[in-house]
């Protein structure tokens, strides 16, 4: 086991993600954030919740997004569905889908097919926490990377969270 990031510089690494989004979207006007359910909406709460400390909570919109239907691999067992809470328009809007690691691509590529059931954005933009970038299937690269690593695919990412794993760490198995 090997620690990627320790809960202070996980801290850090989603405040530096905060600041590359205002960045680019410096008053969040016509911007929406989206996280994927199950385990990005804990980057992505985190991720909105600081947004809406600097620019006003009526400033950010924060949705959540469930792609358990829309993957390619839910032949193989059984899912149970999260929750989809989108409670504004997506159309015409700058998304920024939210996601702790970029693996293969597939989830993201998931999470655009259900996007898409909700209206048709302006542009997509991806925030993510970790890069897993030697590994990708699909063309998929993140707009914004908390880190970027090298692994063997053997190997495997894991996101700690206080809420889920009673720690904040991530490290790679």
């Amino acid at each position: 086991m090997t620690t990627i990031l320790t809960e202070q510089q996980l801290e850090l690494t989603i405040q530096r993600l905060c600041h590359q989004i205002l960045e680019h979207h410096l008053h969040m006007e016509n911007t929406v954030l989206i996280g994927l359910q199950p385990r990005g909406v804990y980057v992505s709460d985190r991720i909105a919740a600081q947004l809406k400390k600097q620019l006003g909570e009526e400033k950010v919109q924060y949705g959540k997004l469930d792609i358990t239907f829309y993957r390619d691999d839910i032949r193989k067992e059984l899912h149970v569905a999260n929750q989809t809470d989108i409670p504004f328009s997506i159309e015409g809007k700058k998304v920024i889908l939210i996601d702790d690691v970029l693996y293969t691509g597939r989830t993201i590529r998931a999470a655009l097919d259900a996007l898409l059931d909700y209206g048709r954005p302006a542009k997509v933009e991806l925030c993510i926490l970790i890069d897993r970038k030697s590994s990708r299937e699909l063309p998929i690269q993140p707009d914004y990377a908390g880190k970027s690593i090298d692994s063997l695919i053997s190997q495997k990412v894991k996101v700690l969270w206080k809420e889920k794993d009673g720690k904040e760490e991530v490290i790679l198995l």
